[in-house]
């Protein structure tokens, strides 16, 4: 891949680092809130509904959920950023072919190509067999 190609990946691939960390920053703030006053800001002495606190550890969990897949992202990102450093982005870590610039624009932190992806996805009862 040319540097000025990839300087472009490596600016996009730089704020969506960026964006990431600052989504699970927010997130974690939320999650982590100690009460149901704190985060609605009530300064009420009325007990809270048992439905509420369950709505509140429900909301609290998939906020956890979120952040956990904004950080396996984020660790792809990083991997990508790696990559352009050490000269080998653009090219598939499973079989050394080049990576469709189309897909890199869809998924700036593709480590693998189109093939080696879908092969990876496929579950193993479906995958072809090698000749041996």
């Amino acid at each position: 891949m040319k540097a000025a190609e990839m300087k472009g990946f490596k600016v996009a691939l730089e704020a969506l680092r960026a964006r990431l960390r600052g989504d699970v920053s927010t997130m974690a703030d939320a999650a982590l809130r100690k009460t149901r006053a704190e985060a609605s800001g009530d300064l009420s002495s009325m007990p809270i509904h048992m439905a509420d606190i369950g709505s509140d550890a429900y909301e609290q969990e998939f906020t956890l959920s979120l952040m956990a897949s904004e950080e396996g992202t984020l660790e792809l990102v990083e991997q990508a950023l790696d990559r352009i450093r050490a000269r080998t982005f653009g090219s598939c870590e499973d079989c050394g072919s080049v990576i469709s610039k189309k897909r890199l624009e869809a998924i700036p932190f593709a480590a693998l190509c189109i093939r080696c992806a879908e092969k990876q996805e496929q579950p193993a009862a479906f995958r072809p067999r090698q000749p041996r």
